[in-house]
């Protein structure tokens, strides 16, 4: 009731269903990526701070976020500690983004945090500050599920863009993370390196420690700038800590973690590639810090099974066995490279036979460059979403970039993805490997396809 008059008196009818909560926050992208921080201030201040309650462990970087939010989630919680989980972008369903002890927001609670929302935006948008964006109001949303609602222990918090003016950054962690930087984004935070560096710099707070697995020189130089000029203690890999490899296998990998604090081997992951390995050592650093600096209670064992239990849907993810197929999120030309090296180094095959869509807003003829000479058939379609790169378009950039490569293969073009996806399956033997790749729009409906999800709803 007490709900119903305060929307009454903003002039605003409430939310009547999840379905509308979800409709009306995903509306609210016509606004568009807006870096900067005083509309989630307001926000803040409107729903008395929420975020002050909450221990947070801030993840940035290029690659690797959502694979070092997994790993930290899957430890934390066989620790026996309550976490919450907030990550971007979603694979099959909104409620994806926002959970809590590795299950989703509740839809009946998602709409009563909407309802709690709705006025305070509608109240901002008719100040000179216009209407908060999507991913604002997600933001302001997972603070108050967290810290009106479920109170966890830990908050695992995956920026959306960048950093600095990422709107997660309204938080101070104990710990701030810095995966790795790349050519991502470069439209919007900056279209060199350096550039980029600086706005995932841009998390690193006060005295707050910082772990990174940051490797360009120029990227290094920035970070440590950074650190150096908020009293913050870095953890650099190659500097602090280390991974060695001791065992590959497809879906099994070991290795030993060298940090300041210990030595720790054995450690098992499920997750594959060589860049797995890197985003465990980065989250193990993370939970050493913790472990020495804030008191957590981080049993071995509970290290070891946490981080072999974790998964994360959508990279190098292997979801059909007859025929062989994976799926990977390789949107730029890093992921790209993870994911060429992973198809040399992990998997076993005759014929690679590999689909991938795209949006029109990336660097895509180096993330050709290195798939290109791995493929036997190429099948180029579309994402089924409003910034989608047409099949055709992409196909012209595949032929300028053949040539380069020195490889031969097939080249289909089908806009359909469904039906590019059966032509893929259709070509892959028993002894082959089917891939579909790019945009993570593509592989969230893909996957959806594949499992028979009924639930799948659109990746923001």
């Amino acid at each position: 009731m007490k709900e119903q008059q305060q929307h009454a008196a903003e002039g605003t009818a409430p939310l009547a269903t999840y379905e509308d909560a979800r409709d009306w926050i995903e509306g609210l992208v016509a606004f568009g990526i807006r870096p900067g921080m005083e509309r989630i201030e307001k926000l803040m201040e409107l729903t008395g701070h929420p975020e002050r309650r909450l221990k947070f462990i801030h993840v940035a970087g290029t690659n690797g976020k959502g694979s070092v939010c997994a790993y930290l989630t899957s430890v934390l919680l066989r620790c026996g500690y309550d976490v919450g989980t907030y990550t971007s972008p979603y694979i099959t369903k909104f409620t994806n983004r926002f959970q809590y002890n590795g299950a989703d927001i509740p839809e009946e609670t998602l709409l009563q945090l909407a309802n709690r929302l709705k006025p305070l935006v509608e109240q901002i948008a008719a100040t000179e500050l216009g209407s908060p964006s999507m991913f604002e109001v997600s933001t302001a949303l997972a603070i108050l599920y967290y810290g009106t609602v479920a109170y966890p222990d830990f908050v695992v918090w995956e920026t959306g863009l960048g950093g600095r003016l990422d709107v997660t950054n309204i938080v101070t962690p104990l710990v701030s993370v810095i995966t790795n930087v790349g050519h991502d984004h470069m439209d919007i935070l900056g279209d060199t390196i350096e550039a980029v560096t600086r706005e995932k710099a841009g998390i690193i707070k006060a005295g707050v420690p910082v772990v990174s697995a940051v490797s360009q020189p120029e990227a290094v130089a920035i970070i440590k700038d950074a650190a150096k000029a908020k009293n913050s203690s870095l953890y650099l890999l190659g500097d602090q800590f280390r991974e060695h490899v001791l065992q590959v296998a497809e879906n099994e990998q070991s290795f030993r973690f060298e940090g300041l604090f210990r030595t720790i081997e054995p450690l098992n992951i499920t997750l594959n590639g060589a860049h797995q390995r890197t985003n465990a050592a980065v989250a193990v650093m993370t939970l050493e810090i913790m472990r020495q600096y804030y008191a957590l209670i981080l049993e071995d064992d509970d290290l070891r099974e946490g981080l072999r239990a974790a998964a994360w849907p959508g990279r190098l993810e292997m979801i059909g066995s007859s025929p062989r197929l994976l799926i990977d999120g390789a949107h730029n030309p890093e992921g790209a490279q993870v994911l060429a090296e992973a198809l040399r180094e992990t998997y076993r095959y005759e014929r690679l036979h590999l689909m991938m869509g795209m949006l029109g807003n990336k660097n895509h003829r180096d993330t050709l460059r290195h798939i290109l000479p791995l493929v036997d058939t190429l099948v180029v379609t579309e994402p089924d979403f409003r910034k989608a790169l047409p099949a055709q378009e992409l196909a012209e950039l595949v032929q300028e970039v053949r040539d380069s490569v020195g490889r031969s293969f097939e080249l289909i073009v089908e806009p359909n993805w469904k039906l590019a996806l059966e032509r893929l399956k259709s070509l892959t033997g028993a002894d082959d490997l089917a891939v579909v790749t790019g945009t993570l729009y593509l592989i969230a409906d893909v996957r959806s396809q594949l499992l028979y999800n009924k639930d799948s709803e659109k990746g923001w």
